[in-house]
């Protein structure tokens, strides 16, 4: 009996202390609410930031991933620039050996030699610009001079001073060109 006994006084002192509570249990539910409220809050406004944060993140391996492949690409563009002059000497020389006389076997491995360097040179993805009669192209042609013709309508490449190569999408180096400006017009 004494079990019981102790049992319900405890029950009586539990339900008098909630009477004596619930002014300031109301405003702890209040204040715990604001509270859960501000948790809830403080956590979208973190989500948001890792979702920004993880968007960011793919956007830099992605810039990461074509910087690559850029580098890879294009990484051999400077040593392929020091080329093309030799390329240019080499077809000066082939094109000077006629005007000297006869065909050598010099001519012939100056020709060879040519030949070789220009299927590296395409092997590697650089290819030489079309310039004759194409309309000019300020991004793969360098105008160097300007002039009237009759044969060539205004705006259209007259002759080539030196080739232009470009390495896949790149212009290597721009060709450099003298541009029509149509037939001549009458002085007044």
């Amino acid at each position: 009996m004494t079990e019981d006994h102790t049992q319900e006084k405890t029950n009586t002192n539990t339900i008098d202390n909630l009477e004596d509570v619930s002014p300031d249990a109301a405003s702890t539910s209040s204040s715990t609410s604001d509270e859960l409220a501000a948790k809830v809050e403080e956590c979208a406004a973190l989500n948001e930031k890792y979702l920004r944060l993880a968007a960011e993140f793919e956007n830099y391996k992605r810039l990461t991933q074509r910087d690559q492949r850029d580098q890879i690409r294009f990484g051999n563009e400077q040593l392929l620039k020091e080329l093309l002059p030799v390329v240019d000497n080499l077809e000066r020389a082939i094109k000077a050996a006629p005007t000297s006389g006869s065909e050598s076997a010099l001519v012939q491995g100056v020709e060879l030699t040519l030949k070789q360097l220009s299927g590296v040179l395409a092997k590697f993805g650089v290819q030489a610009i079309e310039t004759a009669g194409q309309e000019f192209d300020p991004h793969t042609h360098q105008a160097v001079s300007y002039g009237p013709s009759t044969e060539v309508p205004a705006n259209r490449v007259l002759e080539e001073f030196q080739k232009g190569y470009r390495l896949h999408d790149r212009v290597l180096r721009a060709a450099m060109v003298s541009v029509s400006s149509g037939p001549p017009q009458a002085s007044e």
